[in-house]
């Protein structure tokens, strides 16, 4: 696992307060680089807004594994598959910082100790609020629940459409982006990893 990305991360600098003024600044100047006008009235508050609103979506970056999962680990002999579906989330993508969003299925086999349902959900919240590109965003929900658990074997599923590609590019209304991670029994027995992937990608009864 990435350095950044373990229990004991530290907040990162980036994303405090006191670079909120000076993210604003960056803003005003791109407005008046696509040929607006900063001192018009529709955009004399737009600098700050964006500021706040880029620190918010890149929350994440403020955020540990160890903060989120905090005390809701327990001891328990269960077992069998531990799941959680449908999981919304949103992100923003590195390479165009254009939101990327859908949907997260995460699982997992006990060994020993179970973790709070929510605060899976809140891990995969933890990673999406970051720039981020699909393949890592689901490596690192399985690391996470992995090194927290130590479990028998992790599972997740990543569906989500990009607005990279429906609003430039390919503008490729339909396609959908499917990634998945699989840890332990879930990659070494074939039985286990069906009933994974049969879970995850039935039709949601929303």
């Amino acid at each position: 696992m990435h350095s950044n990305d373990s229990l004991d991360i530290e907040p990162s600098a980036a994303n405090r307060p006191s670079t909120a003024d000076e993210l604003a600044g960056l803003v005003r100047r791109q407005l008046a680089l696509l040929g607006e006008d900063p001192d018009r009235e529709g955009l004399l508050k737009t600098p700050a807004r964006v500021a706040a609103s880029l620190q918010w979506l890149t929350r994440g970056y403020q955020m540990s594994v160890r903060e989120v999962v905090g005390d809701a680990l327990f001891a328990e002999e269960h077992r069998s598959m531990v799941m959680v579906r449908d999981v919304e989330f949103y992100s923003m993508c590195e390479h165009h910082m254009l939101p990327f969003f859908g949907r997260v299925h995460v699982a997992y086999i006990p060994d020993g100790r179970i973790v709070g349902l929510s605060k899976l959900p809140r891990i995969v919240e933890m990673f999406a609020r970051r720039l981020q590109v699909q393949e890592r965003l689901t490596e690192q929900v399985a690391a996470a629940v992995e090194e927290v658990l130590q479990p028998s074997g992790v599972g997740v599923v990543v569906e989500a459409v990009h607005l990279c590609m429906m609003m430039r590019g390919v503008e490729n209304q339909s396609s959908k982006t499917i990634t998945s991670a699989l840890r332990g029994v879930f990659r070494e027995d074939a039985k286990t990893r069906a009933e994974f992937l049969n879970l995850a990608h039935a039709p949601s009864q929303r």
